[in-house]
């Protein structure tokens, strides 16, 4: 404890105070930079240096005690002998003992290891603390790390090798509902140091299962003159500025030609279990591309492009998209509990058509959620790149970029369980959606508008239209559709929106007239439709009702903020 670091040992004070240099602090001494690939060269040349050729260690424990969480690690051989590394480390926790072993070659000289990471017997790796901490789960077959060296030549410090690791295994509520298992995952990389930037450099080659793909990233620091700006947001001590403020971040993903099946088989279970089953032909090639200055984040990159070869779904799996074609069974969950089922078809009295939909309430909708709906791909680039510009502006996630296509099928097919599963469920889905013509655009709005919450209980635009307005769906006016339109982000919360007299809150007549002049500067509707628009809404149904109940209302699932806006916690 104390002022002295362990890893001083190894710089020198300069190396040390450019160290410190790192963290950005409010002072008046300017702030130094730092030498990036000086300071990793010194760092990892002095390690091998310290490094005997000969090595051999018995019995040495480490014990970690947090509350009642106890780990030791008791290190039972190590020994490097004619660069033959071995050792057995004894893992023991409050409920679980394993013996690891640690075996390859090392050469400190030449700075090269090969070393492997087992266990004694047949069973997983398992990493103690981590599950009684934060809920992490996590083990391994085997892991293997390569290092064939590094060198350092005008200002630039480059570092190769290889890494590989068997039959990994995560489990995290926020991850999956159950294990995540790769089979086998593997890496070439090669890291590249210069004076003001660190990345991972694109002849990297990572291997996930049988598919391949090429990342590059890149971290490059910014000019003093650049640090020391004052453009915080709103909460300066936000971490993700800090670093962002520090650095500008690129990034790249590529693929090889890869054939669809493998890709497909690729996938672990329990991160796409509505994928699992499927077939398909064909071969792709994907490529993203991210670019982000925190200073200039209208500027940013995010382009993101797949190229098909005759690329075909053959067979689905567990989610079947073509039922979007026909009638089917819908059963909305709220906190894992059905609420209730209804049949999203003509078969439902309160079904309507497309045909049948107002004009005015169509548009309103894909004015709000998606303007784009009808001609893209699933995805729009655009849109995510300005909610990323915004969300970095703002410094908080003020701004998603969910389509109507993503949100159906988040409605129809996948839970609302917050997982990362979920999401790239989604976006799978998504892309084969509407890349495979599976279902028109006109079909996907009709069902879309047919199921999704518009209140308490109240689902589709035919009981939505009857619950307000007591009029068909095909009745409702220009100011009707923008009140529909300005409830779907959160519907139960809909009462929040009148006074105590029932007449429209001020706040909301002003998002009603910035919605309709959208919709004309679209061409959604004329100008001639606005002439007489006064903005107020007459709830004639048994809405009406929710409106002037007491003000001990109370919905989980309602956040308002400080400016009478309402926010849902519920997703879309």
């Amino acid at each position: 404890r104390g002022e002295h670091k362990n890893f001083e040992d190894f710089l020198s004070k300069k190396d040390s105070i450019s160290l410190d240099s790192m963290e950005l602090e409010t002072s008046e001494e300017p702030i130094k930079k730092v030498n990036y690939a000086k300071l990793v060269y010194k760092l990892m040349s002095r390690l091998f240096a310290q490094v005997p050729n000969e090595v051999f260690i018995k019995n040495f424990d480490l014990r970690l005690i947090d509350n009642e969480k106890k780990v030791s690690f008791n290190l039972e051989k190590l020994s490097l002998n004619k660069q033959i590394f071995d050792s057995y480390i004894h893992v023991k926790t409050n409920s679980t003992s394993q013996i690891w072993k640690i075996k390859g070659t090392a050469n400190p000289l030449k700075h090269r290891a090969d070393l492997n990471f087992t266990r004694t017997d047949s069973h997983l790796v398992q990493i103690p603390y981590l599950d009684d901490k934060f809920g992490l789960k996590t083990g391994f077959n085997n892991i293997r790390f390569q290092l064939d060296g590094f060198t350092f030549v005008d200002e630039m410090l480059s570092i190769t090798g290889a890494a590989a690791i068997d039959s990994l295994m995560l489990n995290h509520a926020r991850v999956a509902k159950s294990d995540v298992i790769i089979n086998h995952a593997d890496v070439n990389y090669k890291f590249l140091f210069g004076p003001d930037f660190l990345s991972l450099d694109s002849s990297t080659v990572v291997t996930f299962n049988t598919t391949k793909f090429h990342p590059y990233f890149n971290l490059t620091e910014r000019k003093i003159e650049e640090i020391t700006e004052k453009r915080a947001p709103r909460n300066k001590e936000n971490m993700f500025y800090k670093f962002f403020n520090k650095y500008i971040v690129s990034m790249s993903v590529q693929t090889d030609k890869t054939p669809a099946q493998d890709f497909i088989n690729s996938l672990p279970a329990a991160l796409f279990s509505h994928i699992q089953g499927m077939e398909a032909t064909g071969n792709f090639t994907y490529r993203l591309d991210f670019k982000l200055d925190i200073h200039k984040p209208d500027e940013m990159v995010f382009d993101s492009k797949i190229d098909k070869d005759n690329l075909r779904i053959s067979r689905y799996g567990a989610a079947n998209l073509s039922k979007l074609n026909e009638s089917f069974m819908h059963t909305p969950y709220e906190k894992g509990r059905a609420l209730r089922s209804f049949i999203v078809g003509a078969e439902n009295t309160n079904f309507t058509s497309y045909e049948m939909i107002s004009p005015f309430v169509k548009n309103a909708i894909l004015t709000t959620e998606d303007p784009s709906f009808m001609y893209h791909r699933g995805f729009v680039n655009e849109a995510f790149r300005q909610s990323i510009a915004k969300n970095v502006r703002t410094g908080k996630f003020a701004r998603g970029a969910s389509t109507i296509s993503m949100q159906l099928i988040k409605n129809v097919f996948l839970t609302r369980e917050k997982t990362m599963a979920r999401k790239l469920e989604e976006i799978l889905l998504v892309y084969i959606l509407e890349n495979n013509y599976i279902v028109s655009k006109e079909r996907m709005f009709e069902v879309y508008l047919n199921l999704i919450e518009w209140g308490p209980n109240v689902y589709g635009i035919g009981e939505a239209s009857r619950f307000y307005f007591q009029k068909s769906a095909n009745e409702l006016t220009l100011n009707e559709a923008l009140y529909l339109a300005s409830i779907v982000p959160s519907p139960k919360g809909f009462m929040y929106k009148f006074e105590k007299d029932g007449t429209i809150r001020p706040y909301m007549e002003k998002s009603f007239k910035f919605i309709a002049n959208k919709m004309v500067s679209r061409s959604l509707i004329l100008p001639d439709d606005t002439i007489g628009l006064n903005y107020k809404i007459n709830i004639t149904g048994a809405a009406k009702t929710y409106i002037f109940k007491n003000d001990s209302i109370v919905n989980d699932s309602i956040i308002i903020d400080e400016n009478g806006i309402i926010e849902s916690t519920e997703e879309k």
